[in-house]
């Protein structure tokens, strides 16, 4: 198979996942209005609809990454930018496409955009999380609140 023929089939699997992400979005977001109309009956039922309304909500926030991310991957394809990194310029290779069909840059590339990412997560000012202007600087774990999820 050429590489213009893969293509033309990660076209196809392209537009069979959006579909499948947009139907699902729809259902996700329906449930949560029905879920929302509902009254709840007590304390224990409303923690339970709220939990399962937050992993819908981060559900559908992964789909809805994963949808633009394919209609990014669709847009290349009508430019005929697919498949080309927007680092260096080279071919991806079709392997990867096949693992991550709406990649945009090669392994290489991605390898150094992590590198550079988390390089600069070291550099932090954690001075600025404290109050330097005075008042009371003795926190105790109780005064965080964290969240766990």
């Amino acid at each position: 198979m050429t590489r213009k023929e893969a293509i033309r089939n990660m076209h196809q699997v392209l537009i069979k996942r959006r579909d499948a992400l947009r139907k699902a979005l729809a259902g996700d977001l329906s449930l949560l209005k029905e879920l929302s109309a509902q009254a709840s009956g007590d304390v224990v039922d409303a923690a339970l609809d709220s939990v399962q309304d937050e992993i819908s909500s981060q559900l559908a926030e992964v789909e809805s990454r994963e949808l633009a991310r394919i209609e990014v991957a669709l847009e290349r394809m009508r430019e005929g930018q697919y498949g080309i990194c927007d680092g260096c310029g080279t071919n991806i290779p079709l392997a990867r496409l096949n693992a991550l069909p709406y990649a945009t840059l090669c392994i290489k590339c991605q390898r150094e955009a992590e590198r550079e990412g988390s390089s600069g997560s070291n550099n932090v000012d954690w001075s600025r999380l404290l109050d330097v202007h005075g008042g009371d600087n003795d926190v105790s774990i109780n005064d965080l609140e964290l969240d766990v999820s």
